[in-house]
């Protein structure tokens, strides 16, 4: 007896999420490895200046993106290069994966990233994001920890690098908004550096706590940037509606 259509269309459905758990379960072990190989061939770059480092860490990234294509089917496109000011800028970049935290170190030259203080505790990796020159945050410490990072990124930008943050603080849903946190703020009023919004689509393919990554092309804007100079909650609702309203338009996109 032939298959009636609702049971032929939930057959294909499920043979092809069999097929995205087989494949995401393929880069998940070849990811591991990689990662394994890339860090301990490289440790004694963690000897050498930083250019050494990122030259590890870029590799690392090239080799994950590799295998995100080959295995996964999943790649990028990358809009609005031009946008990138020529001196050190504050870059807030929509987060919806953990790719976001992949891709910029092949977009930025020797990005300083502000991440939580948890991650330089990880074994050998951790080693790495030190000797990158990241700016670990302590998110329960307030006032002290912006303080901090503050002075952090004055040394960052003093080396004529750019300083990455996530404004929300976490990873987000597409077409979800939460509150920004006030490093971006801080950052903004205490360096006098321009900021670029970096809008994304990364959560529609690589989601947030998800095992499963679907096959695609993510894609990364750089928007123009925002001068220094303005007020604070002038800033905060510029950058907001910017780099909301466009990551919403690229999930639309089809």
């Amino acid at each position: 007896m032939a298959a009636r259509p609702m049971d032929a269309q939930s057959a294909a459905t499920m043979a092809i999420t069999a097929m995205a758990t087989l494949r995401s379960l393929a880069f998940n072990i070849g990811f591991f490895a990689w990662t394994s190989i890339a860090l301990l061939a490289g440790s004694p770059a963690l000897l050498l200046p930083r250019a050494a480092t990122y030259f590890v860490g870029r590799n690392w990234v090239r080799g994950t993106l590799a295998l995100l294509a080959a295995l996964v089917g999943l790649r990028h496109r990358v809009r609005g290069l031009e946008n990138r000011p020529p001196g050190p800028a504050i870059f807030a970049v929509k987060h919806q994966s953990t790719w976001d935290t992949l891709i910029f170190a092949l977009l930025l030259h020797q990005p300083a990233y502000v991440l939580k203080r948890e991650l330089i505790h990880i074994p050998l990796f951790g080693w790495y994001l030190l000797r990158a020159g990241m700016i670990p945050v302590d998110r329960t410490a307030g006032a002290t920890a912006l303080k901090k990072m503050v002075a952090a990124a004055r040394a960052v930008a003093a080396a004529d690098r750019p300083i990455l943050i996530f404004p929300e603080g976490t990873r987000t849903a597409p077409g979800e908004h939460r509150p920004y946190q006030p490093g971006v703020a801080a950052l903004y009023g205490q360096l006098g550096l321009p900021v670029v919004p970096v809008a994304l689509n990364s959560g529609l393919f690589w989601g947030r706590r998800q095992f499963t990554k679907r096959p695609g092309t993510i894609t990364v804007e750089f928007l123009p940037a925002i001068p220094p100079g303005l007020p604070r909650k002038t800033f905060l609702a510029e950058l907001q509606h910017r780099l909301d309203s466009a990551s919403d338009r690229l999930a639309a996109e089809p």
